[in-house]
């Protein structure tokens, strides 16, 4: 009986001595630090990973994630130095460098994302309200969220956090100032493009003006030296005609009597009425062409018609 008595105290107290071991351990992983908090009083802060001791049953065991965590902003309309309204969507990202001052000041995650959200407002505000529009945009973006880093990085000291980046991810005007400066921008390309036209059709005309009077030019001197060259052709032939004439004045009257019936007598049917004696067909009776009495011809003789049928 007593025996029975024995195992089973020894069986409590075996159960008392794992209760009391199980609480007296914890163990801290490699993505958190762990705030020990006695009797509602904060005794440390454990950050190297592993098993360690607490005291069982008065120590409370605070997880606090010690990784890089997400800070997304939602979009915010801010009026910029030249009075431009902008849509900025940025985000943040932190660390929680002092749990015990983070602990102490926002106690978890969540009420952190609300402060903080509140201070990146803030700092944007004030960094980005002393800027031009262009300047966001553009010109200083990187150096401006650069500052806006700093003033929350330092504002979010007092509640053991480090801000490590801010970004801003989009920053616009809103969708009608959007609509307005698109027309805007339409419109000022259409005038350049017109612009350009016009300059083009200027010089397109120009070169037609300038083609044009060249080729007048071109034209007119090819036609003066035509006219040239015809002349001199002309003045040539009748030179060698005169000389033609005057080496042999009986041949030149013959070739120019048969010249003369090859021109009037086609074969289109024409017809002359004219004297046989006519000067006209001389050489048809005497290979010489004189009338065979050697006498003059024949006076009165009719000139050529042609009676075309």
């Amino acid at each position: 009986m007593k025996a029975g008595v024995s195992g089973i105290v020894a069986l409590l107290l075996l159960l008392v001595v794992v209760v009391i071991g199980y609480s007296s351990l914890f163990t801290v992983r490699e993505t958190e630090q762990v705030l020990l908090v006695r009797l509602g009083d904060p005794v440390r802060v454990v950050t190297a990973p592993g098993l360690h001791f607490k005291a069982p049953f008065v120590d409370t065991v605070i997880s606090i994630d010690k990784r890089i965590l997400d800070l997304e902003n939602p979009s915010q309309e801010i009026i910029a130095s030249d009075q431009k309204r902008l849509v900025v969507d940025a985000f943040a990202r932190y660390r929680i460098k002092d749990a015990l001052r983070f602990y102490q000041s926002v106690g978890n995650v969540p009420a952190a994302n609300i402060q903080l959200t509140a201070l990146l407002n803030a700092a944007m505000r004030r960094v980005l309200g002393e800027v031009t529009f262009i300047q966001v945009v553009r010109d200083e973006r990187e150096a401006l969220m650069g500052r806006i880093r700093d003033q929350l990085d330092k504002q979010a000291d007092a509640y053991g956090i480090g801000v490590v980046d801010v970004r801003i991810r989009r920053a616009d005007l809103p969708d009608q100032n959007s609509q307005a400066v698109y027309q805007r921008m339409q419109t000022e390309r259409q005038r350049e493009a017109a612009e350009f036209r016009a300059q083009g059709g200027q010089r397109a005309q120009e070169i037609r003006s300038k083609a044009d009077r060249e080729a007048t030019v071109i034209v007119a001197e090819a036609n003066s030296q035509a006219d040239k060259v015809r002349g001199e052709g002309d003045g040539e032939r009748n030179r060698i005609f005169a000389d033609a004439y005057n080496q042999d004045p009986a041949f030149f009257s013959f070739y120019r009597s048969m010249s003369a019936y090859e021109t009037g007598l086609k074969q289109n049917d024409t017809r002359f009425l004219l004297q046989p004696n006519s000067d006209f067909f001389r050489f048809f009776g005497t290979p010489s062409g004189k009338p065979p009495n050697g006498g003059p011809p024949a006076e009165g003789a009719a000139e050529a018609k042609p009676d075309a049928r």
